[in-house]
């Protein structure tokens, strides 16, 4: 715990402690433990409010070595999450991860310009997983998108596995390969810094048309409906083929294929 003393900032020693402690139990108020002290109020009040909580192990009550304690271990937590006391820092992490930058790029950057706000990419990691933790899923905005470290227990399959009917690009024709023929598509998703937004983008590959829609969320249903939604505005000839990559996303590519008569194809793992 601590406060402002002009431009200096101080944290509460163990001794100030100790006299907030035979102060407060002396039913001495607020106001004149600050006096004593020669501390502000409200950093009196916020001590107390803070360190002398009950939970599950402690009846509650103020206590001075218990509560240098706690101060301590929040001043190690805070440590490990810079993130935290940064909102500069924490927008440009964000937004980079948006855009599709991994954490060991965003600290090499950072590095490399001899930013004032540099940063570790392990940092990055651990402030992640954080906030993932916390419900506010930051690990969706990494290139892999894993909710947590190290690989993911799946028997070692990869998501190409969970995609039915699924066919490589050695099955598209040479014509589509080298964009001899007009009506063979390529579709991703781009994806933005606020969770649930996104844009379906379609590029074809012959005349290099380019469609956008956006997006209300990254079920497969949805990306169906809005796929359809652009091809049925072509002609004939513009619906021959569609590939994408090997997002979960686009599993339900067969039922495109059934209702619009085309090919679909996925990208080498």
């Amino acid at each position: 715990m601590g406060v402002a003393m002009g431009n200096k900032y101080s944290q509460l020693s163990l001794g100030e402690r100790i006299e907030i402690y035979r102060l407060h139990s002396g039913n001495s108020s607020i106001r004149a433990i600050a006096c004593e002290l020669g501390r502000s109020p409200s950093t009196i009040s916020r001590e107390l409010r803070r360190n002398a909580k009950p939970t599950k192990h402690y009846a509650g009550g103020y206590r001075a070595d218990r509560a240098h304690g706690l101060a301590a271990r929040r001043r190690r937590w805070d440590k490990r999450h810079k993130m935290l006391r940064q909102p500069a820092l924490r927008e440009y992490v964000r937004n980079r991860l948006a855009m599709g930058w991994s954490p060991q790029q965003i600290a090499g950057r950072l590095a490399k310009d001899n930013a004032p706000m540099a940063i570790s990419y392990e940092s990055i990691y651990r402030f992640v997983y954080y906030r993932s933790e916390q419900k506010d899923y930051w690990h969706r905005l990494l290139p892999q998108r894993k909710h947590r470290r190290g690989r993911l227990k799946r028997g070692g399959q990869g998501s190409v596995h969970f995609i039915k009917h699924r066919k490589t690009l050695e099955h598209r024709s040479e014509a589509a390969n080298n964009r001899r023929e007009t009506g063979h598509w390529e579709a991703d998703l781009m994806m933005f810094a606020k969770y649930g937004q996104g844009i379906l983008v379609m590029h074809e590959r012959a005349t290099r048309i380019l469609r956008m829609l956006k997006l209300d969320n990254k079920f497969a249903a949805h990306i169906n409906a809005k796929i359809i939604q652009i091809l049925r505005q072509m002609p004939g000839h513009m619906q021959r083929s569609i590939t994408f990559d090997n997002g979960t996303e686009f599993a339900h590519h067969y039922k495109i294929a059934d209702m619009l008569d085309l090919e679909t194809f996925f990208c080498d793992a």
